[in-house]
């Protein structure tokens, strides 16, 4: 059995940097250290091993079966050895480390959104904290969340997976748009008209919310699907297609008339954001955000 030292966790963050920015080359900034240098240290780790990490030459940067297995080992082992660094520091009566936290793209105009002065709060304890932040889709999310890539996350999650706790959060207002070139734009159309104006038209939905969006809409597939709200809102201007987005997002666009906000026959509709964590004991710097979290958002309820 291998048995690491020091001197083996510092060779396997230089693999993790590597893989993470997609080569020798790309590294070398992040890791402040020439190609010569990471190449001596890259084959210090495999002989360590006893296995071939990578592939790397004129074809690119590419890893080997055994140098994928040796990555999703490695980022279970270095998110191990944060969590107990970060319990450690319990004893020491101060929260300190890095706290990953993931959200899906464009919610920053989102007023209803608790997520700014949480961390304006978490921020002003003094906590000696790194904050690491990544934008994914759900699904990315999820999976980041389940591997403890990420402490915990925040978007629309509508299929629950086992291992991961649920939270309701917010709710997020959202509306049907057309673009300035749809012939919806200018229409004066309402009801049961408009109802079939609409399911004529092509719709985009977001792949995640699928289900919900064409259900809202009344009509039983998609002319585009999305994994993200910029591309929807892309869709939308070009005036090709119709589609729900968040109210806070297409508000920009409604005030220049790039977008017009279609009056469905509907209660004000709205997408529920959760926060995801990994089921089991969570470690300090998390429950202090989520103190936080939920202080700013009203209490969070577990689904």
């Amino acid at each position: 059995m291998i048995q690491l030292h020091d001197v083996d966790l510092k060779l396997l963050r230089v693999f993790a940097t590597i893989v993470k920015c997609g080569g020798f080359s790309a590294a070398q900034a992040a890791l402040n250290a020439g190609q010569s240098t990471i190449s001596e240290q890259m084959s210090h780790l495999e002989t360590r091993l006893g296995v071939k990490l990578c592939q790397r030459g004129r074809s690119g940067f590419r890893l080997t079966e055994q140098g994928v297995a040796i990555h999703e080992a490695t980022q279970r082992l270095l998110s191990a050895v944060e969590t107990f660094c970060m319990d450690a520091d319990v004893l020491k009566q101060r929260i300190s480390g890095k706290l990953n936290l993931g959200i899906i793209d464009s919610t920053l105009t989102d007023r209803a959104s608790p997520l700014p002065r949480a961390t304006q709060r978490f921020v002003s304890r003094g906590h000696d904290v790194h904050l690491s932040v990544y934008v994914g889709s759900p699904a990315e999310l999820e999976e980041r969340v389940l591997d403890n890539r990420l402490h915990l996350a925040i978007g629309h999650f509508p299929a629950k997976i086992p291992g991961l706790d649920y939270s309701p959060l917010y709710q997020e207002a959202l509306g049907l748009y057309c673009g300035r070139h749809h012939p919806l734009f200018a229409s004066n159309l309402t009801g049961q008209a408009l109802h079939e104006a609409i399911a004529a038209s092509r719709i985009a939905v977001r792949g995640y919310m699928q289900q919900y969006d064409l259900d809202v809409l009344g009509v039983s597939k998609a002319a585009a699907t999305v994994d993200n709200i910029e591309a929807l809102a892309i869709l939308v201007i070009s005036g090709a297609y119709i589609g729900l987005l968040p109210a806070h997002v297409a508000e920009q666009w409604v005030s220049t008339r790039e977008m017009r906000h279609l009056p469905i026959s509907r209660d004000q509709l709205e997408s529920p954001f959760d926060v995801i964590t990994r089921r089991g004991a969570a470690p300090p710097i998390l429950r202090a955000f989520l103190e936080d979290l939920t202080a700013c958002s009203g209490g969070l309820t577990k689904g």
